[in-house]
This record gives C-alpha cells, structure tokens and sequence, in this order.
C-alpha cells in the first residue's frame, strides 16, 4: 500500500510539474503573440479584402480555407525553420527581424502614401475569371494564403525572438501555441468582421422589436467605419512595431545611441508629466518616436520597391511587377 502511495504521490508531482509547464508555454505564448501585435492586426485588416464580392454563402468557407492555409504556414513550414534558425543559426534572428520590421514600415509607409496620393490596385474580378466563379475563388484564396505567409513569418520571427532562451521543446510548444491562438484569433475576428454587415441586415429587417432594428441598422452603418478605422489602427501598429523591432535591432548589433535618444526624449516627457502619468506618457512618446521612424524608412524603401525589388522579381518569376 505504502509503494502504491508513494506512486501516486510521483504522478501527482509529475502532473504538477506538467500543468506548470503548461501555464508556462501559454504565458510565454501570450507574451509574444502580444509582440507581434503590429503584424496581427494589418492580418486582420488585409483578410476581408479578400472575401470581397463572393456570395454570403461562401464568405465563410473561403476565410475557413485561408485559415487552414495560414496553420499550415505557420506550423508545417514557419515553425521548423524558426526552430532550425534558433539552433544553428541565433545570429540570424535579429537581422531577419529587422528584415521583417523593415517590410512592416514599407507595408505601412505605402498605405499612408495612397492615402495620400490615391491609386486603383490591381484586382482580380470575375471578369479576368470567365465563367467559373470557382476559379475566382481559387485564385484569391491562393492569394490571401500568399500574403497569410509574409505576415505570418513576421509574426513567428518576433514571437521567436520574445521566447527567452530554453530547450527545444519549450520553444517548440510556445511557438506552435502562438501558431493556433494568434490563427484562431485572427481568422475569428475577420468571420465576425466579414458577417456582421449580414447579421445587421438581418435584424434590420427581421427584429420584431425597433431597438433590434435600430441595432442592426446601426451595425450596417457602422461596419464600413469600422473597417476604415481598423485598417488606420493596423497602418499604425505596422509602422510603430516597425520602428521599434528596427530600433532594438540596431541596439544589439551594437548601435545603442537611437534607443537612448529616444529613452531620453521619452523621459524628458514623462516627467513633464508628473509621477502619475510618466510610465504611460514615456510608451506613447516611445510609440510616436518609433512610428515616425518606421514611417520615415518605409516612405525611403518604396522607391526601392518599385524600381529594384519589384523588376527584379518579375524577372525571376516570369510575371509583371504588380502596379503601386
């Protein structure tokens, strides 16, 4: 009886030991997707464009497809390299981090550029897909799974690079947490996001009482503000995580003079700000500083783009340079 006992006494601890490194995966998981919160919302702002023009009845099953796609990078492909980087290669980290930091400015340095010097993108419609909606289908999901991976590398890149250093199997489990929980809440925000301007219309027309009428013309009203809004809130995030990914890149590659200026600028306005509000006034002045920054870079890479990445590219590839 005493051996059973003790037994059981060594499950429950090993059980303890398990749960606890549970919460911590899911913790660091959290932690990290939190660092990636620029990527995440430009994720959940670019998706609804591509559900755009398809029947209500297949709004659902295309983002589904796209969501399955956006696992399968992130943890068929992303999550193995990301390992391999981290045990052979660690010095690579940072400068692909600022890499993808870099993409991040030019992403949202182009937006705010068409904003202010507007453009019609190039689109696929039905008209380029004659005759079978289901080509037109296929052709964008390809594409939202495309742009899924870019972002999504940015995204596991700076989850990676926020995971203090452990085993393997630490890494491996957070990272593919931070796989599922930022997919799940990505691609659930753009299903609510996308089917919303449906349900409003709905109770518009079917509440049986006015407040539910009212609620739901408001939610048809409001949507199309929402996106806007969302997609100024994503510009903006992409340039501040933008800046600051490059800031502290160059800090570990031995460049510390741009994050102390910007440390001491932000002090400067914190204490303007008395001791009550010094910690919040310090991270938006640290915000601003890094947004204008990455927008600065972002504004410098689009030349860039245009005349050397993207011609380059095409002649790669075989395909026109896409039209900025």
């Amino acid at each position: 009886m005493s051996g059973l006992l003790a037994l059981l006494d060594d499950v429950a601890g090993i059980a303890k030991v398990a749960a606890a490194s549970v919460d911590d995966v899911v913790a660091q998981a959290t932690k990290a997707g939190a660092k990636a919160a620029g990527a995440v919302i430009d994720d959940a702002a670019v998706t609804p464009k591509y559900v755009h023009g398809f029947e209500a009845s297949r709004e659902l099953p295309v983002i589904w497809r796209i969501a399955k796609g956006s696992m399968k990078n992130k943890l068929v492909f992303l999550l193995p390299a990301g390992l391999a980087l981290s045990a052979f290669a660690p010095w690579s980290i940072a400068p692909l981090l600022m890499l993808g930091g870099a993409y991040l400015c030019f992403e949202g340095a182009e937006k705010v550029y068409h904003l202010v010097a507007p453009h019609t993108p190039a689109q696929i419609t039905p008209e380029d897909v004659p005759g079978d909606p289901a080509h037109l289908e296929e052709a964008k999901a390809r594409g939202a799974i495309k742009t899924d991976f870019i972002l999504s590398a940015e995204i596991m890149t700076i989850a990676l690079a926020a995971i203090p250093s452990s085993n393997f199997w630490f890494e491996a489990a957070t990272l593919a947490v931070v796989a599922v929980m930022i997919t799940v809440a990505v691609y659930g925000a753009v299903a609510l996001i996308v089917k919303a301007d449906d349900v409003g219309l709905w109770m518009a027309r079917s509440g049986r009482f006015f407040p539910t009428r009212a609620i739901g013309r408001g939610i048809v009203k409001a949507m199309p503000h929402f996106l806007r809004l969302l997609t100024a809130v994503g510009t903006a995030a992409m340039l501040w995580v933008g800046g600051s990914i490059l800031i502290h890149g160059l800090e570990e590659l031995g460049v510390a003079w741009p994050a102390h200026a910007i440390h001491d600028i932000a002090a400067m306005f914190g204490a303007l700000a008395g001791e009550g509000g010094a910690a919040t006034v310090e991270w938006f002045v640290t915000a601003a500083i890094d947004g204008a920054l990455g927008l600065a870079l972002g504004l410098a890479l689009i030349p860039v783009a245009q005349r050397v990445i993207a011609p380059v590219l095409a002649a790669v590839t075989g395909k026109p340079a896409a039209p900025h």
